[in-house]
């Protein structure tokens, strides 16, 4: 595996991003980076995304919400996107990308983040849980919300 880095989204790299596709078994899991992009341009204070790069190529999609103030606790910080490409799957990029953001989440002080997955055959809860997310208990529209305490 080339050592990833994470990159903002830029013009030079965002019709890349867009263009990054997931396992065709995992486009009912996850939104589209193009969806993401555009939830992350009406919320800018709120979302925090970021492309995966191993080398030059553009290997996955990262998206974070930091919101303290939410009235929702596990909307305040979290991750709210993950896309790996479908033939960069099980190289440690997504593990990468997920740690790095929670990197970022200890930098704000956050003490826990979170992830919401929906339930089925090729979820993606068993890599969040490999990773140290454990469910609450809590189901919203659907998706399990998973946690992970965060230690500064």
């Amino acid at each position: 595996m080339e050592t990833p880095c994470l990159a903002e989204i830029t013009a030079d790299n965002v019709a890349a991003a867009c263009r990054l596709a997931v396992a065709p078994h995992q486009r009912d899991y996850v939104a589209p980076v193009a969806h993401s992009l555009a939830e992350a341009y009406v919320q800018p204070d709120v979302a925090w995304p970021r492309v995966v790069y191993a080398g030059d190529e553009l290997v996955g999609f990262v998206m974070g919400a930091f919101d303290p103030g939410c009235p929702i606790a596990y909307f305040r910080c979290g991750i709210w996107r993950l896309n790996v490409a479908a033939g960069q799957q099980g190289k440690g990029y997504g593990r990468f990308a997920v740690e790095a953001l929670l990197e970022e989440a200890r930098r704000r002080g956050a003490e826990a983040a979170t992830v919401l997955w929906r339930p089925g055959e090729h979820s993606p809860e068993p890599f969040y849980r490999r990773l140290g997310f454990r469910p609450t208990g809590q189901v919203h529209e659907g998706e399990v919300v998973g946690r992970i305490e965060l230690e500064v």
